[in-house]
């Protein structure tokens, strides 16, 4: 009785932050350059059969702070991260003696634009991989390396420099590969799934309340083109996964693993509903 009772109330609590007017009005009206050169394309038309009339970067929901190191690389503390992920990839590693760049060279021009078209079709697994599953196949069937745990090793400092090269970028993605629609579908059903003891789905946060405060923190859209990004809170760079995994742990649901069909399909689905959004990584979110 007990339990019950204080999940009944955290549910309340919940329900009252999610209701708590929007201050400001919501997303503020500015323009995102980066260095002063690189204009991102921050607010867009959506495409056909998106359920916002405008999709927006969660870089307008931040604070006047937080903006400003996303604007300035010499600031953005995600850029370590990036410079990590440089070294990383003109490591040799691995019993074939290779590195990425032994294959790809200068990841400024072969990685160009690469990181704005994923999640992409992988015929061999029948299934859409990411940046990260990407970086873990050449791993294991070129370099004779071991792939990467989740989170873990060179896996977000690369991730982050492979997609730093697509900086201002629009993200796009590939329906057409594969089974990818399908794939589209099941992240859409599992985006407006209610889930939890706080009986919560992903468009709850971002769809329903986007521009409104649960808490101190002011909700987004939920888009990821700024992934990896790093977060003030956690003092790091943050996977997409991660971020999946901690807000399904926010509603007190059981968290399906990293790289599931679950959220691989949810990757799938949640990168769409960015479509023309420029790349951010790193982004700088609270």
């Amino acid at each position: 009785m007990k339990k019950q009772y204080l999940v009944s109330v955290a549910a309340i609590a919940m329900a009252g932050a999610l209701s708590t007017a929007a201050v400001a009005g919501g997303p503020v009206d500015e323009k995102l350059v980066i260095d002063g050169e690189i204009e991102m394309t921050t607010r867009t038309a959506p495409p056909e059969g998106h359920p916002l009339d405008e999709v927006i970067s969660g870089w307008h929901y931040r604070t006047v702070e937080t903006r400003a190191l996303e604007a300035d690389s010499f600031e953005n503390p995600g850029m370590l991260g990036v410079e990590d992920g440089e070294q990383i990839w003109n490591t040799v590693e691995g019993t074939e003696g290779k590195s990425c760049a032994s294959c790809h060279g200068d990841a400024a021009e072969t990685m160009k634009d690469v990181g704005a078209h994923f999640p992409k079709w992988d015929a061999e697994s029948s299934r859409p991989i990411n940046i990260e599953l990407q970086i873990n196949k050449c791993r294991t069937e070129r370099m004779g390396a071991e792939a990467y745990k989740f989170d873990k090793g060179g896996q977000k400092p690369l991730t982050a420099y492979i997609k730093r090269q697509s900086l201002g970028t629009p993200v796009s993605i590939d329906l057409s590969q594969g089974d990818m629609q399908s794939w589209w579908e099941k992240g859409k059903e599992m985006y407006y799934t209610r889930t939890g003891q706080l009986n919560l789905s992903c468009a709850t946060c971002h769809e329903d309340h986007n521009g409104q405060f649960i808490r101190a923190d002011h909700l987004s859209q939920g888009q990821i083109n700024g992934f990896p990004t790093y977060r003030l809170k956690q003092g790091a760079l943050v996977s997409v996964h991660n971020r999946f995994r901690g807000c399904i742990r926010d509603t007190r649901a059981e968290m399906p693993a990293a790289f599931s069909d679950e959220l691989m399909a949810l990757e799938v689905y949640v990168t769409w509903r960015g479509t023309g959004l420029s790349v951010e990584t790193p982004a700088v979110r609270q």
